[in-house]
């Protein structure tokens, strides 16, 4: 490990970007010069099934520095942004013991939010409330179930599309537990994970033609390296759990039942990451327009940006 010429500046570093524009190398290339550890930011690094679809870091890389909450839930549990925050308080707790720096890294807006701004204190959901809106929502279908939202919430109705399965379950259950929109909630966020510490937060914004072309190729990669038998591994997984909305999953599954050739699950899974990547940049110029944003234009400029910030 290189020694660097100053102590870091910052109690914690935060790096986000988009998926494929090479957070996780810039992360852990910071981590090794100056004595990191790494913590996952991704809600789809989690799952300890999907390392590859989800291009969570090898072993090889893990073995490089620490790395925490990387692999460490089921594809089959239902894990909340509140229980991430209160695995990442306890990632970060460990690792300043260590006296080692934290780094946060990923693309996951929510995280990040729930890292520096606080969550909503949602009063707990029951099981029965969020089986009957799940009934609910089959039975009168997506749209019609989203018009219903709408009317109780409108400001869910305009942040979010019927589409957004998740989300529109979320709001709708709250409502129904509560009595009060999740919009109500969210302005009565409590205190964040990384409260009181001075903070460096870099976003990686590189080119969109090179972030598209990286996206590409790292998915033609990725079906080398076993991507399809990943997907073939969970299906009958329940459309419901977060897993499901991994990126490439059911195209590479129509795949494995012959629905798709291999051209038209690549081409599905690719356009479905560029559209993902670019929910993720819009998240991030609203929401953290005052981070420190960085232009990559290759994988070699980044780690000097960041240290030039750094220290």
């Amino acid at each position: 490990m290189t020694t660097p010429s100053a102590a870091p500046s910052a109690d914690v570093v935060l790096i986000a970007g988009p998926t494929a524009s090479g957070k996780s190398a810039a992360a852990l290339a910071l981590a090794e010069r100056v004595g990191g550890t790494l913590i996952n930011a991704d809600s789809m690094q989690i799952y300890r099934e999907l390392e590859v679809l989800t291009a969570r870091p090898s072993a090889e890389e893990m073995a490089r520095v620490p790395h925490r909450l990387y692999g460490h839930v089921s594809v089959r549990e239902h894990y909340s942004v509140g229980r991430y925050a209160s695995d990442a308080a306890t990632a970060l707790a460990e690792t300043r013991t260590a006296g080692r720096l934290p780094i946060f890294v990923g693309g996951t807006g929510l995280y990040f939010a729930a890292l520096t701004q606080g969550l909503a204190a949602i009063p707990p959901v029951p099981r029965e409330i969020r089986d009957a809106v799940r009934v609910r929502r089959e039975q009168l279908g997506p749209e019609a179930f989203f018009t219903a939202l709408a009317a109780r919430d409108p400001e869910a109705g305009r942040r979010l599309r019927a589409g957004d399965s998740q989300r529109v379950l979320r709001a709708m259950e709250v409502i129904e537990a509560t009595g009060r929109p999740l919009s109500y909630w969210q302005s009565h966020a409590g205190e964040p994970v990384l409260a009181g510490l001075k903070l460096a937060r870099f976003v990686l914004s590189p080119p969109r033609a090179r972030l598209h072309a990286l996206i590409n190729a790292r998915f033609e990669a990725m079906l080398g390296a076993g991507a399809l038998e990943e997907a073939a591994s969970l299906t009958g997984l329940d459309p419901a759990l977060p897993a499901a909305k991994i990126l490439g999953l059911r195209p590479l599954q129509a795949l494995t039942t012959g629905q798709l050739t291999r051209r038209e699950a690549l081409v599905a899974a690719q356009t479905a990451t560029r559209q993902y990547a670019k929910r993720q940049m819009t998240w991030f110029r609203h929401r953290m327009a005052d981070w420190t944003w960085l232009e990559p234009v290759n994988s070699g400029n980044i780690l000097p940006e960041i240290l030039s910030h750094l220290l």
